[in-house]
């Protein structure tokens, strides 16, 4: 490509469309830590006690809440955000392995959406020590 087109090489990318990149001899680690901050400002958060999950457990809200919100919508709303002041410095490593074991796991809901009852299921899988998700 250098032949055809003028380039100029910038070094390592650290940041890229709000994604930090941290890349070493070890492997590469990535981070929405510098836009979690930006959201967390936002809305006055930053000083929130943070929660180890983004929702109670057994929670079920419908479609409507666009239209009529209450206030256990924002309730929801701001539980998420102290979800995120929690995990505000969890990424993905990706690191070089000789390892190729796959390792996978999956769950569902069983149908429990309110408003048409369509199931919603989620899965990862590990291969050697790089994780792959899919929701």
């Amino acid at each position: 490509m250098a032949k055809e087109f003028e380039m100029t090489d910038i070094g390592l990318m650290s940041y890229y469309l709000g994604i930090k990149v941290k890349q070493g001899e070890d492997g590469i680690f990535i981070s929405q830590e510098g836009y979690a901050k930006e959201v967390l400002k936002k809305f006055n958060m930053n000083d929130a006690n943070p929660v180890g999950t983004p929702m109670e457990c057994g929670v079920k809200i419908n479609n409507r809440f666009m239209e009529e919100p209450t206030a256990t919508h924002y309730k929801m709303a701001k539980r998420i955000l102290r979800y995120i002041k929690g995990t505000i410095r969890y990424g993905l490593s990706y690191v070089s392995s000789s390892n190729f074991d796959i390792v996978g796991y999956c769950d569902s809901d069983w149908s429990s959406d309110l408003d048409d009852r369509k199931s919603t299921t989620g899965f990862v899988f590990f291969i050697g020590e790089t994780a792959f998700t899919w929701m």
